[in-house]
């Protein structure tokens, strides 16, 4: 089906304004994925809040321009394009979402990747998928924090307890004295 040229300007338009209210976004080859990878890949990136679709070059481009992203690469809008939008949440959660996926079938290739104004490359994405993510590491800050905290309480309260200590000492002591 042919897009005339109104309509690609709305598509544009309508992808800036994703992109713009986004939280990442990630740019992949998708060549020699069959129709059911594209759909379990898709699946698999819902519990991100990401969603994967293939853009047209020309049409994910100019949406680029439009969102105010300027291409780290004039080589990213070249070949077939598949973009992956996240709205909310952890981009590192889709980064090992996708690095998984590109392991699991090597016809996906992850080109590069948007964040909060910085270009990733793809050494670079691959990296950002080998972080913890967002809720584990909240969970060890809060597991550090707890330790810390428990060793404090146990400093203060060893005084109190070594004089505890002494004097059921000294009182077992009297008490065999006595008997």
């Amino acid at each position: 089906m042919k897009v005339t040229k109104v309509q690609k300007k709305e598509l544009s338009e309508k992808l800036a304004e994703e992109l713009k209210q986004s939280r990442g976004i990630f740019f992949a080859s998708y060549q020699g994925l069959r129709f059911q990878n594209l759909a379990d890949l898709r699946s698999r990136l819902s519990s991100s809040n990401c969603r994967f679709r293939v853009v047209r070059n020309a049409i994910m481009s100019n949406a680029a321009k439009g969102a105010g992203i300027g291409a780290s690469d004039a080589a990213l809008f070249k070949g077939p394009l598949a973009v992956a939008i996240q709205k909310e949440g952890d981009i590192v959660s889709a980064a090992k979402v996708l690095s998984a996926f590109e392991k699991e079938f090597p016809a996906l290739k992850l080109k590069a990747c948007y964040s909060d104004k910085v270009w990733y490359n793809q050494n670079e994405c691959k990296r950002l998928a080998s972080l913890a993510s967002r809720p584990e590491l909240l969970g060890s800050l809060a597991g550090t924090l707890y330790g810390s905290v428990s060793q404090i309480a146990s400093v203060l309260q060893a005084p109190m307890r070594d004089l505890a200590y002494a004097l059921k000492a000294v009182g077992d002591k009297k008490g065999a004295a006595a008997a």
